[in-house]
């Protein structure tokens, strides 16, 4: 940004200082890094040689969207990017922020551009910006009257109108590793000013590995614990923090899912393609993490039936009786007992021969359907319901198959006559299916062509 003009009465805001936090905030406040090379644990986003990096060498900073999980340091990066350009850093909600406290802002953006004051305006929780909001910012954002950094927990591209995302950079930021999380431990545990250094206290290996496990990629999270687990120690009057230290400090953690967000959508797809890929214990495992996790079992459940006819098919029908089975059980029993008949799906689901030919078959009847809805049924099979109709020949030839040997009506066509003898189904080769298959008399196999891909 250039300074456009100067006014001799405005004084400009002041660009964002070095924050003074408070010797009594908690550890995971007095542990915030102070300049992106203290950061750890988001080396592809804001390393150096990173993209971000090269262009704040040279000054320039885009509107960027922070995308990642709790606790990998969204709000400490906006601050720390701001303050590398010498701007002026302006942080809201996006849930307390309307449409009047945007506008105003704007405005003494565009004030403070005017006599060279650079503004970053953060918004937590961009995901919940509604439509109005965001089309308020979109204009200062595209003309550069302001630098907008937006955090966010839930995919960008399904919550920020597509105008302001095409006009941001999107930077994924991940969950901190153990390795990020182990220095960022160490760190708090020995420095004597702003950490624990002071105590003299020592972690166990144990303590430390069941803190970092505990941590689950959260910064925020393990600091705060370890801070717990610190004092707890102190005043038992030991100098070593154990593993008992740190679970009591972690307390029941739930893992991070929202059941309208990321977690909700990326964790049944692991579970689905589990089952797919035929692996019980990977199955149990994100049927349980949606389970504990606080997800509702009938979506489960309406999933498994959905996969009981799309995966497993005609390679095992009872498969589609048995998911069918365990939502009306689900349903009658209720949780927290409802995660027998779940496991128990899950598990025939998974070890269950594996067939899509009804994904397959339907893929190939549905394009031959919308290419030829023009042609009309064959008069033979349709229904004479009055003396017109069976004066117009309807249903004159019709063979009914249980007069006919092996209840088969043998070179019968079913299908309209231009379409030949087209196949659309073809059996798999597992479990049932192959028998199933058999059944088809052979004069009805001919004509198959090549295999649609649905």
């Amino acid at each position: 940004m250039k300074p456009t003009r100067r006014s001799a009465s405005y004084q400009p805001p002041i660009p964002l200082a070095e924050e003074e936090v408070p010797p009594d905030a908690p550890l995971a406040a007095r542990m915030r890094p102070r300049s992106l090379d203290e950061v750890v644990g988001q080396e592809a986003a804001i390393g150096p040689g990173s993209a971000v990096r090269r262009a704040l060498a040279a000054g320039y900073l885009p509107s960027l969207i922070l995308w990642g999980p709790p606790g990998c340091g969204k709000t400490t990066i906006a601050r720390l990017l701001a303050r590398e350009v010498a701007a002026r850093f302006v942080q809201v909600s996006a849930v307390a922020s309307g449409v009047g406290e945007l506008r105003a802002i704007i405005e003494e953006a565009r004030r403070a551009r005017s006599v060279g004051v650079r503004t970053v305006l953060f918004i937590d929780e961009i995901h919940r910006f509604n439509k109005a909001q965001q089309d308020v910012v979109l204009p200062a954002v595209e003309d550069g009257g302001l630098v907008l950094i937006g955090a966010t927990t839930e995919n960008p591209s399904f919550e920020v109108v597509a105008p302001l995302l095409s006009r941001m950079r999107v930077l994924r930021l991940e969950p901190l590793s153990p390795e990020a999380l182990g220095a960022l431990i160490d760190r708090a545990l020995t420095d004597p000013g702003r950490g624990l250094g002071a105590f003299g206290l020592t972690l166990d290996r144990e303590a430390r590995q069941v803190l970092i496990a505990g941590a689950g990629g959260d910064a925020r999270v393990a600091l705060t614990a370890l801070e717990l687990a610190a004092y707890a120690a102190r005043g038992s009057g030991r100098s070593g923090i154990t593993a008992e230290d740190v679970k009591a400090a972690l307390l029941d953690r739930r893992p991070g899912y929202d059941k309208a967000g990321d977690a909700h959508y990326d964790t049944i797809s692991a579970f689905i393609k589990s089952l797919r890929g035929s692996d019980p214990d990977a199955a149990l495992y994100w049927l349980a993490r949606m389970l504990e996790a606080g997800e509702d079992p009938l979506f489960i459940v309406r999933r498994m039936v959905i996969f009981a006819a799309e995966d497993v098919g005609l390679a095992d029908p009872q498969a589609l009786v048995i998911a069918t089975a365990c939502q009306q059980a689900v349903h009658f029993v209720g949780m927290p007992e409802g995660f027998l008949p779940l496991a128990e799906t899950a598990l025939y689901l998974a070890l269950a021969p594996k067939s899509n030919s009804a994904l397959r078959s339907y893929a190939r009847a549905r394009e031959a359907a919308r290419t030829t809805a023009h042609l009309p049924v064959p008069l033979h099979l349709r229904n004479a319901v009055t003396g017109l109709m069976r004066a117009m020949g309807y249903g004159q030839g019709y063979r009914y198959p249980h007069d006919e040997p092996g209840h088969v009506a043998a070179g019968e066509r079913y299908l309209p006559e231009e379409l030949g003898a087209q196949r659309f189904y073809e059996p798999g080769t597992l479990g049932r299916e192959p028998e199933l298959g058999s059944w088809r008399p052979a004069s009805s196999a001919e004509g198959f062509g090549e295999e649609a891909t649905p």
